[in-house]
């Protein structure tokens, strides 16, 4: 079975114990090793490995001795709870072993958590888990995390729903950050208001923030392309205090609003559109940029392209317009026309 959207979010916080396996794959290690903590930590506790509950095998142990995995799955521990088997960066290669550790899995064995790295849609590994009748498979893609993602971590950590000014500074902490770090940041600023019961401020969530939050050019393209023109200030000065200079902004702007006019243009729609792309997109990734094209339209595309050819021109020209100044004014430009 495979789990995708809120599901797959749900199954993270409150996994199934009942399920033969668990397979977590993407391309970001980050994320899937954030997941994979998330949800063995649900099964087995925090004292889960202390007690011995937990048994982690590395792909290169199963591939020395195939029966490791069997022998985790069957062994009775000392101290009673829930048992999990942990398959760290498994591969295709591990398919037949996994596939016949599954098989033999009866209720009362230890519940098989495997991780991986990107897996296409023919995979083996996850024809392997997909196909089982008793297992969930979840794929991690690298889309930003959601209002109601950042609301639900919130939640998690005991802090009561901020004003939206500040919902806005952890929405772009959460882009900025990786998943592991945005984590800890919430679980400081849940420390830092223990026993405060004033509101939570902006200047409460920087003072836990990472010094320096890396913000890279999708981030902001995607706070573009979706109208949130509020959003564009904070990432626009972490991104040019990175050293991002806006000629390279605006060729990386010009390259995703080009690739939407590829997609809308198409004479079978967007959704024919994305698959003429190449190189090739794939999960949701690609139903974002046809969602994209779908509410831009090929009309409002080309005159994003002509406001960004200008200001391309007058980057590369004498003028002696402020650079920064010039491009935060078009990115805020074309984000007012999404919402047109």
């Amino acid at each position: 079975m495979k789990l995708t959207g809120g599901a797959a979010q749900n199954y993270f916080r409150k996994p199934d114990s009942g399920h033969t396996a668990l397979l977590i794959f993407g391309a970001d290690p980050m994320r899937v090793a954030d997941k994979r903590q998330q949800v063995i930590h649900a099964l087995v506790g925090p004292q889960g490995e202390e007690e011995m509950r937990l048994t982690r095998l590395s792909a290169a142990d199963l591939r020395k001795d195939p029966a490791l995995l069997d022998d985790a799955i069957k062994a009775q521990g000392f101290f009673p709870g829930h048992r999990v088997a942990f398959v760290e960066d498994a591969t295709d290669g591990l398919s037949k072993l996994i596939a016949a550790a599954l098989a033999d899995w009866q209720a009362g064995d230890a519940q098989v958590v495997i991780t991986a790295g990107q897996l296409t849609a023919k995979s083996a590994l996850r024809k392997v888990v997909e196909g089982h009748r008793n297992a969930v498979a979840i794929g991690l893609y690298d889309d930003p995390p959601t209002m109601a993602d950042v609301e639900q971590a919130l939640k998690d950590a005991g802090i009561r729903q901020p004003d939206r000014d500040v919902m806005d500074t952890l929405m772009s902490l959460a882009n900025a950050l990786e998943p592991g770090d945005f984590r800890q940041t919430i679980e400081k600023v849940s420390l830092y208001k223990r026993g405060d019961n004033s509101p939570l401020s902006i200047d409460d969530v920087m003072a836990n923030a990472p010094q320096s939050a890396e913000v890279d050019v999708d981030d902001v393209l995607e706070v573009v392309a979706t109208g949130q023109a509020d959003r564009l200030g904070p990432l626009l000065r972490n991104l040019y205090a990175q050293g991002v200079a806006p000629v390279t902004l605006c060729i990386g702007a010009m390259r995703h609003f080009r690739r939407l006019h590829v997609v809308a243009s198409d004479p079978g729609g967007p959704a024919a559109g994305v698959g003429r792309l190449r190189p090739p997109v794939f999960g949701p990734r690609r139903d974002k940029i046809v969602r994209q094209a779908s509410g831009w339209g090929r009309d409002r595309l080309e005159r994003a392209l002509t406001a960004l050819t200008d200001v391309d021109l007058q980057l590369r020209s004498a003028n002696t317009a402020p650079q920064n100044a010039l491009m935060e004014r078009t990115l805020i430009r074309l984000a007012m026309m999404a919402r047109r």
